[in-house]
C-alpha cells in the first residue's frame, strides 16, 4: 500500500525549507497558518458537497469558520484535548490580538484565536488527522448541543 504524503511535506520539499521548532513560533504567528487550514478544511468540505456558487460556497464555509462557531467548537472538545495541545490552545487564546472580529465578542475572538493556534500547531508538525479528529469531534458535539437547545 502507498504511503500518502502530507501537504506539508510537500511543500517543504518543494521550496527546500528548513526544519525549524515550531514550538518557538509565537502563539498569533501559529493562529495565522491555523486559520488559512482551518478554513481550508471547510471550503473543501463544503466544495465536495456539490458544485454551486461561489456566494453560496462562501455562505456555508462563514458559518463554520466564524469566531463564535470556532469557540463553540473550542468549548465542545476542550476535555479531549491532551495536556501539549491545551497548552497551545491557552497560549494562542491568551494572546494579544491586534485586531478585532467584527461580529464576535472579545471572549469568543479568543477562543478562536487559541483553536486556530491549535490548529497551525497540529499541521507545521504534521499531526493533520489529529486536527481533522478534533474538528470533527467538536462538530458532533457542538451540533449536538445546538440539536438540544432547538428541542
Amino acid at each position: 500500500m502507498e504511503e500518502s504524503i502530507s501537504l506539508l511535506t510537500l511543500i517543504k520539499k518543494s521550496f527546500d525549507l528548513k526544519e525549524v521548532d515550531i514550538r518557538t513560533y509565537s502563539p498569533l504567528t501559529l493562529a495565522y497558518i491555523g486559520d488559512a487550514v482551518y478554513d481550508l478544511i471547510f471550503r473543501t468540505d463544503v466544495v465536495l458537497q456539490g458544485n454551486t456558487s461561489a456566494n453560496k460556497l462562501h455562505n456555508k464555509t462563514v458559518q463554520y469558520v466564524k469566531a463564535p462557531a470556532q469557540a463553540r467548537l473550542i468549548e465542545s472538545i476542550m476535555e479531549e484535548l491532551s495536556e501539549e495541545e491545551l497548552a497551545v490552545y491557552k497560549r494562542g487564546r491568551n494572546a494579544k490580538p491586534y485586531t478585532m472580529a467584527k461580529n464576535a465578542t472579545m471572549s469568543e475572538y479568543k477562543k478562536a484565536t487559541g483553536l486556530e493556534a491549535l490548529i497551525g500547531y497540529l499541521y507545521l508538525t504534521n499531526q493533520m488527522d489529529r486536527a481533522l479528529q478534533l474538528i470533527q469531534k467538536g462538530l458532533h458535539n457542538a451540533e449536538g448541543k445546538e440539536e438540544h437547545r432547538d428541542k
